[in-house]
C-alpha cells in the first residue's frame, strides 16, 4: 500500500475530516503506541498502519484489504 492509497482508504472508510482526526489523535498500540501520522513520520509501512487503524476502529475484515486501491489505468 502506498501512502496515497492509505490516505484514500482513510478518507473512504472514515470520511476526510474524521479520518484526519483519527490519524492525528488515536494512539495505535499495534505500531508501538504511535498515532498514524507519527507512524508515517517514523517510516512505518502504510499497510501496517492501516491494519492497526482498522483493528482499533473495529472495521470489518471485508473492508480492510484492497481498500484504497485505485482502478488500473486503461491502455
Amino acid at each position: 500500500m502506498r501512502l496515497s492509497e492509505f490516505w484514500l482508504a482513510v478518507s473512504d472508510e472514515f470520511g476526510p475530516e474524521y479520518g484526519r482526526v483519527l490519524t492525528s489523535d488515536l494512539v495505535l498500540g499495534e505500531i508501538g503506541g504511535l498515532t498514524a501520522q507519527q507512524g508515517i513520520a517514523k517510516g512505518v509501512a502504510p499497510r501496517e498502519i492501516w491494519l492497526a487503524l482498522c483493528e482499533a476502529m473495529d472495521v470489518p475484515a471485508n473492508r480492510r484489504y484492497g481498500v484504497g486501491q485505485r482502478e488500473p489505468k486503461k491502455r
